[in-house]
């Protein structure tokens, strides 16, 4: 990854994973956030990297190193539909939504599934975009500015426990769970 972007390894220590935890990646993509976390949290723990395009999905797991193809759990489902992660209830957490909210259309039916699959007090890590770079990025009109996402969050009920640069590209946000 070149210094332009994220780096998923370093922005996964903001949110203190321990061994044996649960954590869902939201609009996984190519994984680099599933990768980078199935080490932190072994085998004890489990990520379940949610796409809704089922090849992405394919390739993620291909790709995962050998020792933690069991840790990462790959998981065809809509993110945007109460339900449509196949997640059960309280069951995770965290959850980390990385470069995902400028293209969700259904930001309500997001909401209500982050709720949903996360414990009381778990945590949300949501990194995104901090503005349009010239064809790198989402097009300007699609870019959700930080004090956009963190008043959506806070309006849903979450509480915001810290700010973090996640890259010279973007924004980084822990929330806690209601």
């Amino acid at each position: 990854m070149s210094a332009t972007f994220s780096s998923p390894k370093e922005n996964v220590l903001q949110l203190g994973l321990r061994d044996g935890m649960k954590v869902g990646d939201f609009g996984a993509g190519s994984g680099h956030y599933a990768r980078a976390i199935a080490p932190i949290i072994g085998h004890g723990g489990k990520v379940y990297a949610v796409d809704i395009q089922e090849d992405v999905l394919k390739h993620l797991k291909l790709n995962a190193h050998q020792h933690h193809q069991n840790i990462i759990n790959t998981v065809w489902g809509d993110i945007e539909k109460p339900g449509g992660t196949h997640l059960r209830d309280q069951s995770l957490d965290a959850v980390i939504l990385a470069n995902t909210l400028f293209q969700v259309e259904n930001r309500a039916g997001l909401l209500a599934e982050i709720k949903r699959v996360l414990k009381p007090g778990g945590k949300l890590m949501l990194v995104d975009w901090a503005g349009s770079y010239g064809g790198m990025g989402p097009v300007p009109e699609q870019v959700i500015t930080e004090h956009e996402a963190e008043d959506f969050f806070i309006g849903g009920g979450f509480h915001k426990t810290k700010s973090f640069r996640a890259g010279a590209h973007h924004y980084g946000i822990i929330f806690t769970a209601p």
